[in-house]
């Protein structure tokens, strides 16, 4: 049985569509990784904040709340959390003093790895009884499903046709 196959048959058979099963499977995996990451004393806002952060050094707080989609005020009480523990440094903007830029701390560096870690653990916990090949099946569809959205996200609302569920 094909992939798509038996995606159509676990969707029919329990009456879930497919956002509502992403949903489910993303925030599982997150209760998880929240499981395991508890030992680090981080919440997951913090995770959220050191990921982005780790490939976006020097970027600055609206920047960085946009990355996140959050409000701009909610990341600064985050930031001044992860500063006082020393995992984030705040820097003066070059030609604007009214901005900071921010960068990771040498502190962060193995709290990255710890959680690049349990995100593998995590992965593979998920997709344990996968086979190679449905993984990567798993991941095509998914990127698909993501560049469709990007695309759609893209154009007006106003502009669709209305959907058929006949």
């Amino acid at each position: 049985m094909s992939m798509l196959m038996y995606f159509s048959v676990i969707l029919m058979t329990t009456q879930q569509t497919i956002g509502f099963v992403l949903h489910d499977v993303a925030r599982l995996m997150r209760k998880r990784f929240e499981q395991r990451a508890r030992q680090a004393g981080l919440t997951r806002s913090q995770w959220q904040v050191l990921s982005k952060l780790s490939h976006n050094e020097g970027i600055h707080q609206k920047g960085l709340a946009d990355l996140l989609e959050i409000e701009s005020i909610t990341l600064v009480r985050l930031l001044d959390k992860m500063q006082e523990r020393g995992l984030i440094e705040r820097r003066p903007h070059p030609t604007d003093r009214r901005m900071s830029l921010l960068f990771l701390t040498e502190a962060a560096h193995p709290l990255l790895q710890l959680m690049r870690q349990l995100g593998e653990k995590t992965r593979h916990e998920t997709m344990s009884d996968f086979s190679e090949q449905e993984h990567q099946l798993l991941q095509q569809f998914l990127v698909r499903m993501r560049e469709n959205l990007i695309e759609a996200c893209a154009r007006p609302v106003e502009d669709e046709e209305p959907v058929n569920d006949q």
